[in-house]
């Protein structure tokens, strides 16, 4: 056998050596990451859920047959806005004779890129888009925008990708910009941060939050609170979800510390968690918690005025699925409670078998109904208290 055909086969050898390494390897890697996944989220049925309440409560479809609608939110006529991200656009949903369900739909913006969340302030809707804000303005009032102004238009795009807006009671504007990865070193540090904008341009509000995909706004204290979505692949359990009150100037911990308590195994170090914020409440791991909105209606029973509402999206990082759910923080006046507790669920179906939808954004109708965008099933739900009624 001569040099060359030795060399062949050497060559030969060595492949199959590395594509043998690769299986195996391949095969332990699937292992680990199997236990601590579910694909029951990707597989989504899409059809109107059955979901559970609270005695005295009902629920019913608003509206149906949207394409991917994210956050939500009233007009001051009492008209439903929704980032209707699938679609790329914002729509309008009006019900005309106030029997709970939308009468019309009506586009007010199209041709946006992805639309998640948005407000309105000062006679114009701001809306979150993965690149930036833009500013929406109807001028002549026939609800089709009129005048579109890139506020800003130099976020990253990789990584976590929705961006919320929301406005300070003082009109400083906050935006919401999630990481690039699971758990990294940033290289651009308006990653994981909450930024703000007023007369000194742009600056970071708040850092070391993951992904803080809600913000809301106390109505009585004026203070900024945030839902954030933890970590994957520490397991079915850690680190925590979480509710945070958002100060200005705070650290929140990623990627070294996690809710305050937990050093990262990989980035964090002794004494990683001192002068990190802690959590007002730490939730289910892998809940994947986004939109928030308090109470600010009458027609619920009292017990629930002034309640933080969260949606739990779902997440894929757990062995037993979780989220796909409502949930209720109570509180005693501006004092939050110490846990959250299940308000509406019924999208994770009972055995884990089946999902049938995934909340996201939430807003309170004039008629003091709860309003919750899924944006698998394309619905908005509607949730009023009607035991007064009967």
């Amino acid at each position: 056998m001569d040099a060359k055909t030795r060399s062949g086969l050497n060559w030969k050898r060595l492949i199959a050596v590395l594509a043998v390494l690769l299986l195996i390897g391949g095969a332990v890697l699937y292992r680990q990451i199997a236990r601590q996944v579910n694909l029951i989220g990707f597989f989504v049925d899409g059809s109107e859920a059955t979901v559970f309440l609270p005695d005295g409560f009902k629920i019913n479809v608003f509206a149906e047959g949207l394409n991917g609608p994210r956050f939500i939110h009233f007009d001051p006529q009492g008209r439903l806005f929704v980032a209707e991200r699938g679609a790329d656009q914002v729509v309008i949903l009006v019900d005309e004779d106030g029997d709970g369900v939308a009468d019309t739909k009506k586009i007010f913006a199209a041709g946006l890129n992805s639309p998640h969340s948005l407000v309105f302030h000062s006679g114009a809707w701001y809306v979150g888009l993965p690149n930036g804000i833009v500013r929406l303005i109807d001028q002549d009032g026939d609800d089709v925008v009129d005048e579109r102004v890139t506020v800003i238009g130099n976020y990253p795009t990789n990584g976590h990708n929705t961006r919320t807006v929301e406005f300070l009671p003082d009109g400083r504007m906050v935006v919401s910009v999630g990481s690039s990865c699971n758990v990294c070193e940033e290289d651009d540090p308006r990653r994981a941060s909450v930024l703000i904008y007023d007369n000194d341009g742009e600056r970071i509000f708040a850092s070391g939050l993951r992904n803080a995909v809600g913000l809301a706004i106390h109505p009585q204290t004026g203070q900024l609170w945030a839902t954030n979505n933890g970590r994957d692949l520490m397991g079915d359990n850690l680190p925590p979800d979480n509710i945070y009150l958002i100060r200005e100037g705070a650290n929140y911990g990623w990627p070294s510390c996690h809710s305050g308590v937990i050093e990262d195994p990989k980035f964090g170090t002794p004494g990683a968690c001192e002068g990190v914020e802690l959590a007002v409440v730490d939730l289910q791991a892998h809940s994947a918690p986004l939109g928030l909105v308090f109470y600010t209606g009458d027609t619920f029973p009292e017990e629930y005025w002034g309640d933080l509402f969260i949606a739990y999206h779902g997440s894929w990082n757990r062995s037993i699925p979780t989220g796909y759910k409502v949930v209720r923080l109570p509180f005693d006046g501006t004092q939050a409670g110490a846990e959250v507790v299940d308000f509406a669920s019924g999208w994770l179906e009972e055995g884990y078998e089946k999902v049938t939808g995934r909340p996201v954004g939430l807003a309170v109708g004039r008629d003091g109904a709860l309003y919750i965008s899924d944006d698998e099933g394309g619905f908005i739900y509607r949730i009023q208290y009607t035991r007064s009624e009967q």
